[in-house]
């Protein structure tokens, strides 16, 4: 059972790509800057995410492609993702994808870097080179980046392309956490609980996890129930333990299903009950957000 549990409370990449809402746009050169504040654009911009946000692909692919002829960088970086995912009518193609990422890039749009990073982390169009992926995660990370904190305390935590650091990848993940990424807070989280980089404890564990759990990571939301099941850094409370794994459950992350059947043994019926209107108020908070709402508003 150890050897399983601990599958678990693995720290993880971000790595995914991120598009960019209409408002993000605000770290470029001063030329695109210019650009941004043409109000037709910025319309344009508006109606693309809505229309991705509804499933419109096609249509938001179409204005993401007009405004990225123009120079807009957060148009080429979402069309950039189309094209990786294969998403609004056209094939997936990771050599245009790297062409409007660059562009994008040379225009100054952190984002950019952070994707192209994902690029050469993942040999998508490129060949896989860590040591590119860290200097383009290390860009978008000083430009304020989440997803690329995250990253980066991975690759320097585990030691791929770098000198294996936990200290320095405990910071990047501390530094994401800070501002809200539920990445950064699952895997600081991580990092406390398994005592890599920083002093172990328990209570801090619990503490991040339940962050990155309000915000919907389900990972997180598994740990932070298997810490009530076990009353490691929290109180013993198998009714919240239940909650929390149902929610992970419910929103289709099926890993703590083992504990959800050794919980139903322990509740009762109606505190069965009242974890599960629980947890479906959690998956109800969030279940308007698709994977593709989140990356238009990340």
């Amino acid at each position: 059972m150890k050897s399983e549990i601990r599958i678990f409370f693995l720290a993880a990449l971000s790595a995914g790509v991120f598009l960019l809402g209409p408002g993000g746009g605000r770290a470029q050169t001063s030329n695109n800057a210019r650009v941004e504040k043409n109000s037709e654009t910025a319309a344009r911009m508006e109606t693309a995410a809505a229309l991705g946000a509804q499933k419109d692909l096609e249509d938001a692919r179409k204005c993401f492609e007009r405004e990225a002829r123009k120079g807009y960088a957060p148009a080429e970086v979402n069309l950039a993702v189309f094209y990786i995912r294969g998403w609004g009518g056209v094939e997936q193609n990771y050599g245009a994808a790297l062409y409007w990422l660059k562009d994008a890039a040379k225009r100054g749009q952190p984002r950019a870097y952070m994707n192209l990073g994902i690029l050469y982390l993942k040999g998508w169009g490129v060949p896989q080179d860590n040591g590119e992926a860290l200097k383009n995660f290390r860009i978008a990370a000083a430009h304020g980046e989440t997803g690329a904190m995250v990253d980066l305390g991975y690759m320097t935590e585990t030691g791929m392309g770098t000198a294996q650091d936990p200290a320095e990848g405990a910071e990047w993940y501390e530094r994401a956490a800070k501002r809200g990424d539920a990445w950064g807070q699952n895997n600081l989280a991580d990092a406390y609980l398994r005592g890599i980089g920083v002093a172990q404890s328990d209570a801090k564990a619990a503490e991040w996890f339940l962050k990155a759990a309000e915000a919907g990571h389900t990972g997180a939301r598994i740990k932070l129930g298997f810490l009530y099941l076990t009353g490691r850094g929290v109180g013993k409370d198998p009714v919240t333990a239940y909650g929390w794994i149902l929610a992970a459950s419910e929103a289709g992350d099926h890993r703590g299903d083992e504990y959800l059947a050794v919980l139903q043994g322990q509740l009762e019926a109606e505190q069965r009950e009242a974890a599960t209107r629980r947890a479906r108020e959690l998956q109800a908070a969030r279940q308007d957000s698709s994977p593709m709402e989140t990356a238009f508003i990340h």
